[in-house]
């Protein structure tokens, strides 16, 4: 069980998540910068006093997660895109993780509503004894009832002290998942809808990397990237550009990268996207687990 110190630093990350995605949201106007957009929304949530959880993500149409702006990036919002914002913030490695997507076109009303729907129902169902694999189910068909696909292999995810994603997933599809949610459990629920094929595949564009298992590097320089990793991100996920904002040489940290991926030291998130090219819509909140239901903590 958490201790209520704990509690309370859940719930003040739950409320800078909340405060920080609100204002993101206003800034999803087209042509603005991605990069200026993720750096604002980072920026505030280090002016709140808080740390970052994750990078900012923001992806567009049919690039459902994992995509964070580069250091040099000139990619902007496009005049009809369906954008998604997902923020992370921690607060005494207590975190809150929450994502909204919005539509410029004004035409993809109903692949909203149909994820934004299937996460409220989802949260009614959250319960102690509740089994994941049945709320799984339940944001199935509610996103089929809209006409759209849920995404099979994206989840959400049990959320622990300094883990983001603690081994338990929330599926977007009925399984027999035995598990059954705990007062006191941490989840985060998004459900993805879309109206393409219903999965996402990996793309070669990796922005977004975490430390799996710690080791030794060649240059010395590189031992200076590891350790800034190693007191700054602990296990959480981080941005290259964030390493190229502390180190200026890019040839030292792109050669850092790639020796501590290739020796299994870092995990990477690879841009996800739509296998049809199907256009998909987000909506997430985190949640804590009580003895009648859930406290949404990212509202």
């Amino acid at each position: 069980m958490l201790s209520e110190a704990e509690i309370s630093d859940f719930r003040e990350a739950g409320r800078i998540t909340a405060k920080v995605l609100k204002e993101a949201e206003k800034l999803v106007i087209a042509g603005e910068s991605l990069l200026d957009i993720a750096e604002t929304a980072e920026k505030m949530i280090s002016e709140e006093g808080a740390k970052l959880a994750f990078p900012v993500n923001i992806c567009i149409n049919s690039v459902a997660a994992h995509y964070t702006p580069d250091i040099d990036e000139k990619e902007t919002i496009p005049d009809d895109g369906i954008v998604k914002i997902d923020v992370g913030v921690r607060v005494n490695d207590c975190i809150g993780d929450s994502a909204i997507t919005v539509d410029l076109s004004g035409k993809h009303e109903k692949l909203l509503e149909a994820s934004k729907t299937a996460l409220e129902k989802a949260i009614q169902a959250i319960k102690p004894l509740a089994k994941v694999g049945e709320v799984g189910g339940i944001i199935e068909s509610t996103i089929k009832e809209y006409g759209f696909k849920p995404i099979a292999n994206l989840a959400g995810h049990k959320i622990e002290k300094g883990l983001l994603h603690a081994g338990i997933e929330i599926p977007n599809v009925k399984t027999p998942d035995p598990y059954e949610f705990k007062e006191g459990d941490v989840f985060a629920i998004e459900p993805f809808a879309t109206n393409g094929k219903g999965y996402v595949n990996d793309t070669d564009d990796v922005r977004i990397f975490s430390l799996h298992a710690p080791g030794n590097v060649r240059m010395r320089q590189g031992r200076k990237v590891l350790t800034h990793i190693l007191d700054n991100y602990g296990l959480l996920p981080f941005a290259e550009r964030w390493l190229h904002k502390e180190f200026k040489s890019k040839l030292i940290v792109n050669a850092t990268l790639r020796e501590m991926v290739e020796k299994g030291m870092l995990k990477t998130y690879p841009v996800l996207k739509e296998a049809g090219d199907g256009l998909v819509a987000q909506f997430e909140h985190t949640v804590l687990v009580n003895k009648d239901g859930c406290e949404v903590l990212t509202k």
